[in-house]
């Protein structure tokens, strides 16, 4: 299949699309031929979040070097651009496999997959109902959350030290920073929470909306109010390129985060000293799984469900001071995850 991703590039810049970059698999090499061609739409936080968009990037990007594909890629300004978008994308008639990063691009690619019966897509985070042509991935975000709740809810009556950060064991308070408040937030704040009340009823969560997926400065002052003015030491969030304020407010106060999606002890690097662990999701392994399929011409439409059990979602330490929470704390997160999975332990999705 030899494709002119040139020619589609140009109309897609007369159409006014914001920022699509051709990439790898022989892009600008019209001679090599690839196992598939993947459309990337990534949510309104963009790419650099290190986080959410990022492990997308790096699915298609393990794709590529795993089965030789080739993609194009395009980080939408706002909402109101995935429609045009994803139809563009679809038009071009250039992609076998077209994906929708984020439950924001959910109504319009419910709108749109009926209108190109024959273009195969994904969502990620988000359901779309009644069309063969799209398989929506699903994350336990609300079973990872609560996990990482249970480490905060046992951490903050320790006295821990590691790196640059340590609790105040006379306090009894964690945080919790969405990003957009909605209900797939609201699902990893609904398990966090639950996870801290598992540990101990006695510890107060704070809870706070930036607004935004991409507001550092927003996600600083959020954080910073809850170390200094509220007593937590330990803050998780769930907020994108948000949360990187985060980062930077527990680095100021010498104090714990928690990350989100990747491992942002790794690539948050500079923050490792005060990220204990993150809640990590298989965002990268879902679109990797959706290529090996569309490649082996066995994609189908229909809803993943990816959770504890499934290696979905879990708990990463972190990798410069994840090694000092001790071992009774470990054990006791192994214990509440078989408890998750076995069903004795019902997470609730919302808070």
């Amino acid at each position: 299949m030899v494709r002119d991703r040139r020619r589609f590039l140009q109309a897609v810049s007369t159409a006014g699309l914001a920022a699509v970059a051709g990439c790898v698999g022989g892009f600008g090499d019209e001679e090599t031929e690839s196992a598939a061609t993947v459309g990337m739409i990534y949510s309104t936080g963009g790419l650099g979040d290190n986080s959410f968009n990022d492990m997308a990037q790096q699915g298609v990007m393990a794709a590529d070097e795993e089965f030789g594909v080739s993609y194009d890629e395009t980080e939408p300004d706002t909402e109101g651009d995935f429609d045009s978008i994803q139809r563009d994308f679809a038009e071009s008639g250039e992609y076998d496999l077209i994906t929708c990063v984020g439950f924001q691009q959910e109504d319009p690619l419910a709108d749109n997959a009926p209108e190109y019966p024959e273009q195969n897509f994904i969502i990620i985070d988000a359901v779309v109902e009644d069309a063969d042509n799209v398989r929506s991935y699903v994350f336990g975000e609300h079973e990872g959350s609560f996990q990482v709740g249970h480490l905060a809810g046992l951490l903050t009556t320790e006295e821990f030290e590691a790196g640059d950060a340590a609790t105040d064991p006379d306090e009894a308070t964690v945080g919790f920073v969405g990003g957009i408040e909605a209900p797939l937030i609201r699902k990893f704040e609904a398990g966090f929470v639950a996870g801290v009340e598992h540990a101990n009823p006695d510890v107060e969560v704070v809870t706070s909306y930036v607004g935004d997926f991409n507001d550092t400065a927003g996600g600083r002052e959020t954080a910073l109010s809850m170390y200094q003015d509220q007593g937590a030491d330990i803050v998780y969030h769930a907020a994108g390129a948000t949360g990187v304020g985060v980062f930077q407010a527990a680095e100021s106060e010498g104090r714990l985060a928690i990350g989100v999606d990747d491992d942002q002890s790794v690539s948050e690097e500079d923050y490792a000293d005060v990220i204990v662990a993150s809640m990590v999701k298989g965002v990268d392994e879902a679109v990797i799984d959706a290529v090996a399929d569309v490649i082996d011409d066995e994609f189908s439409g229909g809803v993943e469900e990816l959770g504890l059990a499934d290696d979905g979602v879990g708990v990463a330490y972190g990798q410069s001071i994840g090694d000092a929470v001790p071992d009774e704390i470990v054990s006791a997160l192994e214990e509440s995850e078989a408890a998750i999975v076995d069903g004795e332990i019902d997470v609730p999705e919302q808070p």
